[in-house]
């Protein structure tokens, strides 16, 4: 597979941070976190989720076979693997056997009647890599984190956020000017959009992504809840 093959790496010096040579892997270790994750601790703001009237439960169906094949389907086979060392294409050759993709649609199924994400689908490998035509490479900035999932975990969360999907356009929960993560969206809808209707701007990509995130889901749940949802599967998650 490609992503295996060596990388020619430029030059580099001793990452620096707040001045100081990173010399140790702790120190690295420091740098790093501190610069990646500069918004861990931030709070969201849910209070606006009380404005919200309660609406009818809905029920929340069991996972059928004909949606993890389609979205097994639509999977890269070129995407690099998580810690699981399971890629796509293996997976795609595991899940032609009945019994094996009755087993993953019963893992699915119980992850949410139990309200619990597993610990496994939790864990994930995170690969440093440079941004390309940097003239020195001696801050944290010039480098950029890439998370990798097991495989088992993307395949549910992307079937999970596809019926999350369509419960919020079903009920209208989606703003006209919401054109990033959804299906059927296009530059050219975008460019219609900022033509001939209001445009919400975000202060920062942060606070757009925090609000997509985390407010949506919880929009969602609040206002026309799933009767598993209410049960704290998306808290456990």
């Amino acid at each position: 597979m490609n992503w295996v093959n060596k990388c020619k790496l430029p030059a580099m010096e001793a990452i620096k941070y707040d001045n100081q040579p990173c010399l140790s892997l702790n120190s690295l270790w420091n740098a790093l976190h501190s610069s990646f994750n500069t918004t861990l601790y931030r709070q969201i703001d849910i209070n606006i989720l009380d404005k919200i009237g309660s609406k009818q439960v809905s029920t929340w169906v069991l996972f059928s076979k004909e949606e993890f094949k389609i979205a097994l389907g639509s999977c890269n086979n070129l995407s690099t693997p998580g810690p699981d060392k399971l890629s796509w294409s293996h997976f795609k050759i595991i899940l032609k056997n009945d019994v094996c993709i009755a087993n993953v649609i019963k893992i699915a199924n119980a992850c949410i009647d139990l309200g619990y994400w597993p610990n496994h689908f939790k864990r994930s490998s995170m690969v440093i890599i440079h941004k390309p035509n940097k003239s020195l490479y001696d801050s944290p900035k010039s480098f950029r984190p890439i998370v990798l999932l097991n495989t088992l975990r993307k395949l549910i969360e992307k079937i999970i956020g596809e019926r999350i999907q369509f419960h919020a356009i079903a009920n209208d929960f989606i703003h006209p000017s919401q054109l990033g993560g959804l299906k059927f969206k296009s530059t050219i809808d975008a460019e219609v959009n900022v033509c001939f209707t209001d445009v919400a701007f975000f202060p920062s990509p942060y606070t757009a992504f925090s609000y997509s995130f985390i407010i949506t889901p919880l929009y969602l749940i609040h206002s026309r809840p799933s009767e598993k949802c209410k049960e704290g599967w998306p808290f456990g998650y």
